[in-house]
């Protein structure tokens, strides 16, 4: 049996890549409310996805998703989400999310799972 740490595994600072069905999740969805409701469901997903209740949502991602108006919003959109510390002293929480956009696959989404990302890279 492995020991166990401390922490729990939502107490770590770790970066992934997600795609997102916005699609599936906007469904039957008002025109115009589509994009602002994609946001909405960007936080959600990441608040499941990293257990942070702050979720911030980078300003390029932001504008990626309204790049075709307000109705046309991306069928599925890669987004890197980075569960960073909070340096702030009087913040509620210990950790937030930072979600931006990914480098868009020339070759679509087929065969793209959730990845790890070395935060060295950046």
């Amino acid at each position: 049996m492995p020991e166990k740490s401390g922490k729990g595994r939502k107490e770590e600072v770790v970066t992934r890549e997600y795609t997102i069905n916005l699609h599936k999740r906007l469904h039957g969805c008002t025109f115009k409310k589509k994009a602002p409701k994609a946001i909405k469901e960007i936080r959600k997903f990441a608040q499941k996805a990293m257990g942070t209740p702050d979720v911030r949502v980078d300003v390029k991602l932001n504008k990626h998703i309204w790049s075709r108006g307000i109705r046309s919003v991306p069928r599925r959109i890669r987004v890197r989400v980075a569960r960073k510390r909070n340096d702030d002293q009087d913040a509620k929480e210990e950790f937030y999310s930072l979600v931006t956009v990914s480098e868009l696959p020339l070759e679509g989404f087929k065969g793209l799972g959730t990845m790890v990302v070395d935060d060295k890279e950046e």
